[in-house]
């Protein structure tokens, strides 16, 4: 898929941002079956897009033969119905091996993760991205966050770059992204995709939709796509009630939960998974499984969640 077709994909997404867990067995082993239900059960629900392999699925625990099996699964469970986005990183050599894993793979595009470790400037890491883009005809997605945040200068570079369509931020500075916005707009024609990139964005995603930024990340549609999908259509008809009820009664606490524990935002979606029904596994290493007790609040969270979601339907009758 060239950049323009892929761009104008995801611009108007038709349902949230799929983001899968990766599937291990109890040996700790990948587990393709229990993957490709995985994504199918999220394709079927109605993603507009998956992004295989990325933080959500634990990219940092796969070894680069597991990471082009994931994302050549993800292709095939898909079937062209959405396009799959395969997550690629490390410093620039590994970052471009992946890139090219991934092209190999059938991905539609790649979603370009920091850099390891190194605080590099500017210049590095507009560098860093450029040789990333050049290795494959695939578009990129840059993601801005940890040690890879960016001047507005450096963005405007991003998008001048033959290949490179949006920027995910996971930084969460407003004034900042409303900067970068505002020199895009000003010095490069045409479409750049921005996209909300924190944890959970669904709690931030208010505040990002009045700066224009339509697009954001779904962790908890891999675990509740039915309340991530009345939360993305409460936004895409402006109702700002069902959406503020969300946030009051599911996604706060969710959030508040997720702060329990370091490593959170992937193993308490990897244990939500697995409450409903899909044995996706543990994480590995160096993340942990959350506690018993953070797992039983999440199942009582997730049911309540739902009921929000009754009480909606019966006051639409």
């Amino acid at each position: 898929m060239t950049p323009a077709p892929f761009a104008a994909r995801l611009a108007v997404p038709s349902g949230p941002l799929f983001f899968p867990v990766t599937a291990f067995g109890p040996d700790g082993s990948l587990d393709l079956e229990v993957y490709r239900a995985h994504v199918r059960r999220g394709v079927e629900a109605g993603a507009a897009a998956v992004f295989a392999c990325c933080g959500t699925g634990e990219f940092h625990a796969l070894t680069p033969e597991e990471f082009e099996d994931c994302v050549r699964a993800a292709v095939e469970v898909a079937g062209g119905r959405v396009p799959v986005v395969a997550g690629v990183g490390y410093g620039t050599a590994l970052a471009v091996r992946y890139a090219r894993l991934a092209h190999a793979a059938g991905a539609d595009g790649l979603l370009a993760l920091p850099p390891y470790l190194v605080v590099a400037g500017q210049e590095g890491l507009l560098r860093h991205y450029r040789e990333v883009t050049a290795a494959t005809p695939l578009p990129v997605i840059v993601y801005q966050r940890d040690n890879a945040v960016f001047t507005p200068a450096t963005v405007v570079g991003l998008a001048r770059t033959e290949g490179i369509v949006g920027l995910k931020d996971g930084v969460g500075d407003l004034d900042l992204m409303q900067r970068v916005i505002s020199a895009v707009r000003t010095e490069v024609p045409g479409d750049f995709l921005y996209f909300n990139g924190l944890p959970t964005a669904e709690q931030t995603q208010l505040a990002y939709r009045a700066l224009g930024v339509p697009l954001y990340s779904s962790a908890v549609f891999c675990f509740a796509p039915e309340i991530a999908l009345a939360f993305h259509r409460a936004l895409r008809t402006g109702d700002d009630a069902t959406a503020r009820r969300l946030l009051d009664g599911f996604y706060r606490p969710f959030v508040e939960l997720r702060a329990r524990g370091r490593g959170y935002a992937v193993a308490l979606v990897k244990a939500g998974v697995r409450l409903r029904g899909l044995d996706v596994g543990e994480v590995r290493p160096p993340l942990h499984e959350p506690s018993e007790d953070h797992v039983k609040q999440l199942a009582q969270l997730i049911e309540h969640g739902q009921a929000l979601l009754d009480e909606d339907s019966t006051e639409d009758k």
